[in-house]
C-alpha cells in the first residue's frame, strides 16, 4: 500500500494538535514535589510532567524576569557594611571610633531604602525604642530560624547598636553549641548532650521546661522519671566543665565581657559548681536544688582570658545556656532555631518561660520566620492559618515580656524550580504581605526582607552575586553583611533625634 506524502503530513499535524491539545488539560504547577514544581496533570494517581499552553506559548505575565542584576547591584550598594575587627591592633582601634560617625547619609540614597513599617495605633513606637535603647540597660533577644544561625545578621545589628549605645559581649551562648559561631570560644567536655524544643530528632522532655531560649544542655542523659533517693546513692558523680574565652575572629566589642550568666532549672539534687580564671579557684557554690530556673552569676573586673565552670553531681539539671555581657548598655541574645517557624512559644512550660524572661527582662524581641513554613503553604487559606499563629505566639511572649517592644523580620524572597527555572514561591508576596498586615495590626513593627532584597525574582540574582548560597535560602559570609546593614540602616533612621535628620 503506497501512503501519499498528503497523508503522512495530516498525520502529523493530527499528532501535533492532539498534543498541543494535551497543553489544556496541563496546569501550571500540576505536579508537585516537596521542593519542586512543573506544568503538568495528574489521572488515576498517575502524575505527568507536561507545558501547560501558558508556558509553551509564553503567554504568562507573571513571570520573575522584570528584575536585572542592575537592580539587584542597586539595592546592595544602598549602604556600606562595616569589616569586623579582627584584631586588638591600632588599625582596628582607628576602626572603632569611626564606626561612631556612621552612618553617612551623604552618601546613602535613603529614598531607596526599605523602611521598617510601625503600628498606626501607636505612633509614638519608634520612640519608645528609641528611649529603651538609650536606657542604663537593653536586653534584646532575637529569634529566628536557620537564617540568623551562627550569630548571623545578629552579631551584625549587635556591633552596630552597641557602638550607637554602648554595651559590649556576645550575649547568650549555648554551653554545648551546634553549629559554628564566632562571637566566643565555647569548648564543653564530651559529655554534654543538647536538646533543643524546636529539634525534630531529639526526644522531648515531658516537663517542656526550655526556658526562653528553648534549649537545654545536661551532662547526664534525660530522664522522665527522677530517681528516688535510693536509686541517687547508687548513682556515681559525674563531671563535666566548659570552658571560655574571647574569639579573635569576632567583633572588638564582643571580646569584652565581665557579667557571665549561667541559667538553668530543674535541678532536683545538689550539683557543685567551681569557677577558675587560668587555673585559679575565683568562686565555688551548689547549685540552687529545687527544681525551679536560676540564674548563677559570676562576676569578673576584666575579661576572663580563660574561664572554666566545673560541674560535680549524680543528675545533671537542665542548663539553658551562658548570657556574656559587658554589664549595661545594650545586650543582644541570637536564639537560632533550625528547621522552625516561629510557632512552638506557646507549647513550652509557661512558668519556667515567665520566670526567665522576667530575669533576664528584655526590654525589646525580635522574631525572624517564615522561611521555613513557606513550602508547605499551598493557598491563601494556608497563609492566613499561619499569620494567625504568628500573632498568638507573639502576644504570648508579651504576656510574659511585659515591657518589650516587638520587631518582626519577614521571610527572604524564596525560589522553587519550576519547568527547570528557578521562580519565586506563588505564595510568598502575599504571606509577606499577610505577616505585615497581621504584626502592625498586633503592635509589631514589621521590615520587609522579601522587598529589601529587590522582591519577587530577587533571589536567583543574589545567588548569581554570590550574595546567597546556591540553596537559594542562606546569605553567604558578604550578603548577610548587606541585608543586616539595610536593616539597621532603616531602623537607625527611625531612631535619630528629630533635630538630627536634616541630612536623611
Amino acid at each position: 500500500m503506497r501512503i501519499r506524502p498528503i497523508e503522512i503530513s495530516l498525520f502529523i499535524l493530527s499528532v501535533l494538535g492532539v498534543l498541543f491539545g494535551l497543553m489544556f488539560l496541563s496546569e501550571k504547577g500540576g505536579v508537585q514535589k516537596e521542593q519542586t514544581q512543573d506544568d503538568g496533570f495528574s489521572f488515576e494517581g498517575i502524575s505527568l510532567k507536561y507545558p501547560a499552553y501558558t508556558t509553551f506559548l509564553g503567554l504568562d505575565k507573571d513571570q520573575d524576569s522584570s528584575l536585572t542584576r542592575q537592580d539587584i547591584l542597586k539595592v546592595t550598594e544602598i549602604v556600606k557594611p562595616l569589616e569586623i575587627e579582627m584584631s586588638n591592633s591600632k588599625n582596628d582601634i582607628a576602626l572603632t571610633k569611626e564606626i561612631k560617625q556612621l552612618p553617612d547619609f551623604s552618601k546613602i540614597d535613603t529614598t531607596q531604602l526599605i523602611r521598617i513599617k510601625y503600628p498606626s495605633d501607636n505612633p509614638d513606637f519608634a520612640n519608645e525604642l528609641r528611649k529603651k535603647l538609650s536606657s542604663r540597660s537593653c536586653r534584646i533577644i532575637h529569634y529566628g530560624d536557620s537564617q540568623i544561625e551562627g550569630d548571623r545578621i545578629t552579631a551584625y545589628l549587635r556591633n552596630r547598636l552597641q557602638h550607637m549605645y554602648g554595651g559590649s559581649g556576645p550575649g547568650f551562648l549555648p554551653i554545648l553549641p551546634v553549629y559554628r559561631q564566632i562571637s566566643a570560644l565555647i569548648e564543653p567536655s564530651e559529655n554534654w548532650e543538647r536538646f533543643a524544643y524546636f529539634d525534630p530528632t531529639k526526644k522531648k522532655f515531658s516537663h517542656k521546661k526550655y526556658g526562653a531560649y528553648l534549649s537545654a544542655s545536661r551532662f547526664t542523659p534525660y530522664q522522665k522519671i527522677r530517681p528516688d533517693s535510693l536509686a541517687l546513692d547508687s548513682l556515681p558523680l559525674i563531671k563535666a566543665s566548659v570552658t571560655i574565652g574571647k574569639s579573635k575572629k569576632t567583633y572588638a566589642k564582643f571580646r569584652r565581657f565581665t557579667k557571665i550568666g549561667l541559667h538553668y532549672g530543674n535541678a532536683n539534687s545538689p550539683i557543685k559548681v567551681s569557677v577558675y580564671n587560668d587555673d585559679v579557684l575565683i568562686q565555688q557554690d551548689t547549685l540552687i536544688a529545687d527544681g525551679r530556673y536560676h540564674h548563677y552569676k559570676i562576676r569578673t573586673s576584666t575579661t576572663p582570658t580563660n574561664l572554666k565552670i566545673e560541674f560535680e553531681g549524680k543528675v545533671s539539671a537542665d542548663f539553658y545556656g551562658l548570657t556574656l555581657d559587658g554589664g549595661s548598655r545594650v545586650q543582644i541574645d541570637n536564639v537560632a532555631m533550625r528547621g522552625a517557624s516561629g510557632t512552638i512559644f506557646t507549647s513550652t512550660n509557661a512558668a519556667t518561660y515567665s520566670r526567665m524572661v522576667r530575669s533576664l527582662d528584655p526590654k525589646i524581641v525580635i522574631m525572624q520566620y517564615g522561611g521555613n513554613t513557606m513550602p508547605y503553604l499551598k493557598d491563601s487559606t494556608d497563609v492566613d492559618k499561619y499569620a494567625k499563629r504568628v500573632a498568638s505566639q507573639v502576644n504570648w511572649i508579651r504576656r510574659r515580656a511585659k515591657k518589650s517592644s516587638f520587631i518582626f523580620i519577614g521571610p527572604t524572597d524564596m525560589c522553587l524550580p519550576v519547568n527547570g527555572k528557578m521562580e519565586t514561591y506563588p505564595m510568598l508576596p502575599y504571606l509577606n504581605a499577610k505577616l505585615m498586615e497581621t504584626c502592625l495590626s498586633n503592635n509589631v513593627a514589621y521590615w520587609s526582607m522579601y522587598d529589601a532584597m529587590g522582591g519577587k525574582g530577587s533571589m536567583e540574582l543574589w545567588v548569581d552575586e554570590k550574595l546567597t548560597a546556591k540553596d537559594y535560602m542562606h546569605f553567604t559570609w558578604k550578603g548577610t553583611k548587606i541585608i543586616s546593614e539595610l536593616f539597621f540602616t532603616a531602623l537607625y533612621l527611625d531612631l535619630k533625634k528629630p533635630d538630627k535628620n536634616d541630612n536623611a
